[in-house]
């Protein structure tokens, strides 16, 4: 008498003669890949370091909540950090179908998202200043950049470009940034108005230029496709990210069409 198989045997038989399986879930490889640093955009599919993207909750009542710092509990809803691609998913859906419920989207999303990545960029330079890691001014400026003790430096957005370019002069040890008018920054540091302001480098600076690389991003108008191999952008230079650090890649326009195929990924 030939032996009983095993249950687990017979399982294995009967699917290997062809018995119909469950379908894959089309998501599974991006889940997988999503507890990495990277993130995937749900509009774009493009990937990018979390810290360069946008991240969305949704809270009670089916309200759309940006998460900005990355820790509100739940399922997040990732996006590339432009504002053409918070439009696109507002206008056509993502979030619901990424949800997979309903969810409710404020017209003034990226509005919220402006003010949020504002506000952050105001707290981390009030806690570089009272950490002793900035300092505003020309004179003291000047001495941390001559002395490079400057990891990154903060300029007002509607400072004159002649004065601008007078303290950094030959000045490449960091990035510069501009995302607070001269107003804002002195309220920071307890003046009426400031435009320059140096920080020293590490987690602050660094973070700084993250915000201000996703504020750039979120205000800018029109997107900079890659065109055989060459961006149809500006050349670089100051702007409200200034030198932070490269995007993602941006997606070519016909890739904002938006996907049935949308996903959330965790943490």
């Amino acid at each position: 008498m030939a032996p009983r198989r095993s249950r687990a045997s017979r399982s294995k038989a009967t699917t290997e003669r062809g018995a119909p399986l469950a379908p894959a879930d089309p998501t599974a490889d991006d889940a997988e890949s999503e507890r990495g640093p990277l993130r995937r955009c749900i509009v774009t599919r493009v990937q990018a370091p979390k810290e360069q993207m946008l991240r969305f909750v949704v809270g009670p009542g089916h309200a759309l909540v940006p998460d900005l710092a990355g820790r509100l509990p739940g399922r997040g809803i990732w996006l590339s950090a432009r504002g053409d691609v918070l439009e696109t998913a507002r206008r056509r859906g993502a979030f619901s179908r990424a949800a997979r419920s309903r969810v409710d989207v404020p017209d003034d999303l990226a509005a919220m998202v402006t003010d949020g990545l504002l506000r952050r960029i105001g707290e981390t330079l009030g806690l570089a200043r009272r950490a002793g890691q900035a300092v505003c001014g020309f004179t003291r400026c000047r001495e941390w950049l001559q002395l490079h003790r400057a990891g990154l430096v903060v300029q007002a957005s509607d400072g004159s470009p002649e004065e601008r370019a007078r303290l950094l002069g030959s000045w490449r040890d960091g990035p510069v940034i501009t995302p607070l008018p001269g107003a804002a920054l002195g309220a920071i540091f307890g003046r009426e108005h400031v435009v320059h302001v140096a920080v020293a480098p590490g987690r602050l600076a660094t973070g700084l230029a993250a915000e201000a690389e996703r504020l750039a991003g979120v205000r800018a108008r029109g997107v900079a496709a890659t065109v055989g191999g060459a961006s149809t952008a500006p050349p670089g230079g100051e702007s409200g990210a200034g030198a932070a650090g490269p995007n993602a890649p941006h997606a070519a326009p016909d890739e904002l069409s938006g996907s049935a195929d949308v996903e959330v990924t965790g943490e």
